[in-house]
């Protein structure tokens, strides 16, 4: 779950992929041609020279951070970007035992239980867990190491409702009522992973009763854009430079000291804020792919992932936060980002079991 504020850095878009068996083939044999071209990467004595990460088009490293792992591990970083996270767990299954790459990066615990079932990681406990908070832990085998963790939360354009004399609201529930009618614009969960996040967050917090919130909110006007780069930076009145009129939007719990950090001049204080209420928790975890061609450069590459120099470079390359609790966080993120006490998550494997159906329920409910 990659947050994505860098003018070049494009939005989350999450299609559901439809793929027919037609399709799996080509894909299968296209990939598996790139596989052929990595395996020839090897040194003259057949031991790797290299090792490749395949993760989405959002991950970002500092060059220095990149450099101290080649030279403390004597091995060239690869990076292969393979699309948003779904298009990246796609491709994994399909070139199960015969990967892409020897790590993947990217996968959440949205997406976790597909590539669990299919079978797509082989067991790592990296010794740098220790410093990790259990409740990140999603894998009791392993075969993922929890890198960074977001929340998905509604943000608010502080300065449009002082303007106005209109309260912040302060949950959930309060973005249903008249006084916010035509004020929030959301993704659609079926195309974007915040806004399947959001709905997400719905199901957690009203169990049964989520699609009678949503006919709610479809009722005091709610506006449904494809991604989360048209919602904010398009239709949320917050964003810098835009020219949007809403002034609620589903984004992330980092989002505000985005806001802080790439304007100019650099506000005092974050102009936008979080209903922490709202917040749901996503987690990216890295895992060996089964069948890497570098197995050893590949655990290196887990471990230095969860050392403190890659975990501290997190926040300002992908704006989420680093796994490990004893990694200081920027001041941007110290004074304007939100880490909610007790976020709202579901277990992932009762997100995979009926992810595709309430999709289906939302779109019925909210766009029919």
């Amino acid at each position: 779950m990659t947050t994505c504020y860098k003018p070049s850095r494009p939005g989350r878009a999450a299609a559901r992929a439809q793929i027919t068996l037609c399709c799996k083939a080509f894909l299968v044999a296209l990939l598996a041609g790139v596989v052929g071209v990595a395996a020839g990467c090897g040194g003259s004595g057949g031991q790797p020279e290299d090792v490749v990460l395949v993760t989405h088009d959002a991950f970002a490293i500092s060059p220095g951070v990149k450099r101290a792992f080649e030279r403390e591990s004597g091995l060239k970083l690869r990076i292969l970007k393979a699309g948003d996270a779904g298009e990246v767990v796609t491709r994994a299954l399909l070139t199960a035992g015969n990967p892409e790459g020897d790590v993947l990066f990217g996968v959440d615990n949205n997406l976790l239980e597909r590539a669990l079932d299919g079978d797509v990681f082989e067991p790592y406990a990296p010794p740098a867990l220790a410093h990790v908070d259990p409740s990140l832990v999603l894998d009791p085998q392993h075969r993922v190491t929890p890198i960074d963790h977001g929340e998905v939360c509604l943000n608010v354009d502080k300065a449009w409702f002082a303007k106005r004399g209109i309260r912040l609201p302060h949950d959930l529930v309060d973005v249903t009522l008249p006084r916010y009618r035509n004020l929030l614009v959301a993704e659609n969960p079926a195309t974007s992973t915040p806004g399947l996040a959001f709905m997400l967050a719905t199901i957690a917090r009203f169990g049964d009763r989520w699609q009678g919130y949503w006919r709610k909110l479809r009722a005091n006007g709610v506006l449904v854009v494809d991604g989360w780069e048209e919602a904010y930076t398009a239709r949320f009145s917050g964003a810098a430079g835009s020219h949007g009129n809403r002034p609620i939007v589903v984004s992330y719990a980092s989002s505000p000291p985005a806001e802080v950090i790439f304007r100019d001049p650099r506000p005092r204080k974050a102009p936008t804020g979080v209903v922490a209420d709202s917040c749901f928790r996503q987690i990216e975890l890295a895992g060996i792919l089964r069948g890497a061609r570098n197995v050893q450069g590949a655990r290196a590459l887990v471990d230095f992932m969860l050392s403190k120099r890659f975990q501290a470079d997190i926040p300002l390359q992908m704006f989420v936060f680093p796994a490990r609790g004893d990694v200081a966080l920027p001041p941007a993120f110290v004074r304007f980002a939100v880490v909610p006490e007790h976020p709202l998550d579901l277990p992932p494997a009762e997100i995979d079991a009926n992810r595709e159906r309430w999709v289906d329920e939302w779109t019925d409910v909210v766009l029919r």
